[in-house]
């Protein structure tokens, strides 16, 4: 017994959970691509979040973690704000890119996360900028170009293809500018505490526009049981709340840029269950891409010092 315990206090967790973040969120992407045959980016974005706040309130209320008065009103709004940006917008882009290209062209453009993390980084923390790590950002978004060359997925044009990557570009634009605005917070915050925060930051401005929309009715039949939740609710499950948790398990438990490092590698199963599950196919162009884009994020998150 003594020793079992023993090999558990030596055993690499938070290692393991940064790559059980990666393999969950590629399963919820496979389950949020299916859920898009039936359910409009916006509608989906919108069930995603209202779930996921149920999920993490009770989580709050659970541990004893207060939601009020835990913090100075301008961390409220930080979080808040960042909510918007980087769940309500970028998120929406995100099922719009998915819906258009796939999910293994999807999980190409996502790798330009990283990137835009350390640009930012630079331009509103001072953190510094190296030349391995502008290295790592060009064979980035190399891999990014040569993705634009390969073959649309089945009844897709190439002007879809584009427009789709161009919408995942932007969602993981507003993805790490949101992360980067709140990181100050962050830096001092409950991490739980924080992501539900930035959860019901974006509920608060995903349920008047979609309540303002004309298709309003079309939009809030998402919470009506449907056929689409044996692929949305296992979906948001996985990818907006047990993928975080791992997430926030494997920062905290190992260095931060190995664990991004392993978070990466749902590029890698995406593309893997896409081919498997989606028939997607899984052409050199993609691999060559994909092996691009994964060599640039490890330059990218490279220590520097």
């Amino acid at each position: 017994m003594l020793n079992l315990t023993t090999r558990m206090s030596t055993f690499p967790m938070g290692e393991f959970f940064a790559l059980a973040a990666a393999l969950v969120w590629a399963g919820a992407v496979i389950l949020f691509r299916k859920s898009g045959e039936s359910v409009s980016p916006l509608a989906l974005n919108l069930f995603r979040v209202g779930l996921s706040s149920v999920l993490f309130l009770l989580v709050l209320v659970v541990t004893g973690r207060p939601l009020f008065g835990a913090a100075p009103l301008s961390d409220y709004l930080i979080l808040m704000a960042s909510g918007i940006i980087a769940i309500a917008l970028s998120d929406t882009l995100f099922h719009m890119c998915l819906n258009r290209v796939g999910a293994g062209v999807n999980a190409i453009v996502d790798t330009l996360y990283s990137p835009f993390i350390v640009i930012y980084a630079w331009f509103m923390l001072g953190e510094t900028l190296a030349p391995l790590q502008i290295g790592g950002m060009v064979l980035i978004v190399g891999g990014v170009l040569v993705t634009t060359q390969a073959a649309p997925p089945r009844g897709t044009s190439r002007r879809t293809l584009i427009s789709g990557i161009l919408l995942g570009v932007g969602a993981m634009a507003s993805l790490s500018f949101g992360i980067v605005l709140a990181k100050p917070v962050l830096n001092h915050s409950d991490v739980i505490w924080a992501t539900a925060i930035r959860q019901f930051g974006s509920l608060l401005v995903l349920v008047p526009i979609t309540l303002l929309h004309r298709g309003r009715r079309r939009l809030w039949s998402v919470f009506r049981p449907h056929r689409s939740w044996r692929f949305s609710v296992p979906g948001t499950v996985m990818g907006s709340f047990l993928a975080l948790l791992f997430w926030i398990a494997g920062m905290k438990m190992t260095q931060a840029g190995t664990a991004a490092i392993l978070n990466q590698t749902s590029t890698v199963y995406i593309l893997v269950f896409a081919s498997l599950f989606l028939r997607e196919p899984f052409s050199w162009r993609r691999a060559l891409a994909a092996t691009m884009a994964l060599g640039g994020i490890a330059l990218v998150l490279w220590p520097t010092s």
